[in-house]
């Protein structure tokens, strides 16, 4: 896609990753955790399925958290959480692989590696139970990713903002999909993006609302909208984790 129909944060993170080299070798992960069959497991417990997300820092948050992620992490899991999503970008969202490593050492639920992966060599940076693949930057490259990542024994989470995009997606084989209720040409968010995105994904597809989500009553909002499962951020950063999460997860 043509990166100057983006917000200048996203373009200059863009432009990061493309020059962000992979691993030094193949990677080969033969105990991915199933994302669906942790949000399958919240369900018959009573819990909303909630991502929550060790985030250190955004472009579009204030200030920065210099908080042990494992510690971050082992709060989120116990408030509730189904599974985790750790920041791996180092430049603009203070994450790194060596977190990833660490937080999923130290939990017993899948772990989302969230970053721009634009390149087959950069799944090889550290073995991931589920990997980020945005449609909106990859394009033609979306379907060879999904399948690389496969390939690696990586479950795929592949996002989208628009109904065309959840074409192209499923097209591409996507099974895990989630709708971005932030728009990355403006970084604006609108909640009722997954609403008006979420029925045209399959239903045997496993569907996350993402972004934006603040509220327990936004949590229900989603929820009816058609949600499997929420990935949430910011707004479980924003105080103690583990009560965050655990108001989300009990909405």
């Amino acid at each position: 896609m043509n990166s100057n129909e983006v917000a200048p944060a996203v373009r200059s993170i863009l432009d990061a990753a493309r020059e962000r080299p992979g691993g030094d070798e193949r990677v080969a992960v033969e105990d991915a955790r199933s994302l669906p069959a942790a949000f399958a497991a919240a369900e018959a417990e009573g819990r909303t399925p909630v991502v929550a997300e060790v985030k250190p820092t955004s472009p579009t948050t204030e200030g920065e958290s210099d908080a042990d992620p494992v510690e971050l992490a082992e709060e989120m899991v116990a408030g509730g959480a189904a599974a985790l999503s750790v920041l791996t970008e180092p430049e603009h969202f203070g994450g790194s692989v060596e977190h990833y490593e660490r937080v999923r050492e130290a939990v017993d639920v899948p772990v989302l590696r969230k970053d721009f992966l634009l390149e087959e060599a950069q799944l090889d940076a550290v073995e991931a139970d589920v990997v980020l693949l945005i449609a909106r930057f990859l394009g033609d490259d979306l379907a060879p990713m999904i399948e690389a990542a496969r390939d690696r024994g990586m479950q795929v989470l592949v996002e989208v903002h628009s109904e065309a995009e959840v074409e192209r997606a499923v097209a591409a084989g996507a099974e895990i999909i989630g709708v971005n209720n932030r728009d990355l040409a403006a970084l604006e968010v609108d909640l009722g993006t997954f609403e008006e995105v979420a029925p045209a994904v399959p239903e045997d597809a496993t569907l996350l609302a993402e972004s934006g989500i603040s509220t327990p009553a936004e949590v229900r909002r989603m929820r009816e909208a058609g949600a499997d499962g929420l990935l949430i951020g910011t707004a479980i950063m924003d105080g103690d984790p583990r009560e965050n999460t655990s108001e989300f997860v009990n909405a």
